[in-house]
């Protein structure tokens, strides 16, 4: 019957064998992601999941130029460093300000909400139940570099393009600490370097709050 010759048809198709599929060079198969290929998420989004509950503490990311980015794992002199700004900076701190350490920065204008190791924040920290600080809420953003050096580099198109004021490297690998000013579209207009003997001066709106040896910043060498 014709119903038979349909159901005959359909089982032939079903056990059909095919040879192996060969991939030639450059095919899907050995395609990779370039960064125009790659979704971007926004700032909403990341928030988004973020509230979510998808991410759980040992999902260690943040969100870079719209992408979900690894966080680095401190090594000791990178925590001995981290303690040491803290101990220098929260004497220096203005009043109706306060500090953050490893708490995120909301930055729109570049799809990113970074984690810095420190951050000088207006108000106080219940200013902030609702949304995290934005670079308006911002007076400096300070990165502690050693191994991450090249990137903490190359955030100066985010937290300069996002509009945060002053950005400071404390770079363990040349032991300097390098100052960035002049927010613009395609970073900081200026890079001043200190190294030790010298001083870096804390300023918050166009003031100087303090001035801070550079040593102070810098652990002992390793043995």
């Amino acid at each position: 019957s014709l119903a038979g010759s349909r159901e005959e048809v359909i089982a032939v198709s079903t056990i059909t064998t095919m040879d192996p599929v060969a991939f030639p060079e450059g095919s899907i198969r050995n395609w990779e992601p370039t960064m125009d290929s790659l979704y971007r998420l926004s700032v909403g989004q990341y928030e988004a999941i973020v509230e979510s509950g998808v991410f759980t503490k040992r999902d260690r990311l943040h969100l870079i130029n719209g992408i979900l980015v690894s966080k680095m794992t401190e090594n000791p002199p990178h925590a001995v460093a981290s303690t040491m700004l803290w101990e220098t900076m929260v004497p220096l701190v203005p009043e109706g300000w306060h500090l953050r350490l490893d708490k995120p920065l909301r930055i729109p204008l570049r799809h990113s909400v970074p984690e810095p190791d420190l951050v000088m924040v207006r108000g106080s920290a219940q200013d902030y139940l609702e949304a995290h600080p934005a670079p308006a809420d911002v007076a400096l953003v300070v990165e502690i570099a050693d191994s991450s050096l090249e990137l903490d580099r190359g955030m100066v198109t985010v937290y300069g393009g996002g509009s945060v004021p002053v950005y400071w490297i404390v770079n363990l690998v040349d032991r300097q600490v390098e100052v960035y000013t002049g927010p613009c579209a395609a970073g900081y207009a200026k890079r001043e370097i200190l190294t030790q003997g010298e001083v870096v001066s804390l300023i918050q709106e166009g003031a100087v709050r303090g001035r801070i040896p550079v040593e102070d910043l810098l652990p002992r060498r390793r043995p």
